[in-house]
């Protein structure tokens, strides 16, 4: 928003993403969004922190503003960038949400795409958390 950090990245397939954890809602007030991207087009100038806000991610925002950034893995360092740092959120169609489960009554998300709960999206990012959680049931 303040224009300390800029952010550039390549698009050939702009899909975005949905999150509705408890930790994005919380950040947001809502599902956080993110666009894919070609990883090795991104480049990051400027003050951006990463906040580890769990075992397997951080939250970037800028350390000026506090404007969201991406969402990183720490397995691999992806990052999965804010759709909102693209005009028209890079001209995206929403192809998946995560959490499905997590998502408030008060508002649904239209169309036809992949709604993954928390079981499945904890197999697909973190199947050693969800081996450990079951573990403790």
């Amino acid at each position: 928003m303040c224009g300390a950090v800029q952010v550039t990245a390549s698009v050939d397939n702009p899909r975005l993403r949905a999150c509705h954890c408890d930790m994005c809602r919380q950040h947001g007030s809502g599902p956080f969004f993110s666009l894919e991207t070609l990883p090795d087009s991104i480049t990051v100038t400027g003050p951006a922190t990463v906040f580890k806000s769990s075992d397997w991610g951080g939250r970037a925002f800028c350390a000026t503003c506090g404007s969201t950034l991406w969402y990183e893995m720490s397995e691999d360092g992806s990052r999965n960038l804010s759709a909102g740092l693209f005009p028209d959120a890079g001209g995206g169609t929403l192809e998946v949400e995560y959490f499905t489960d997590k998502c408030p009554y008060g508002y649904t998300l239209a169309g036809q795409h992949t709604k993954l709960t928390t079981q499945e999206t904890l197999a697909l990012f973190a199947p050693e958390y969800l081996e450990t959680q079951n573990d403790q049931v």
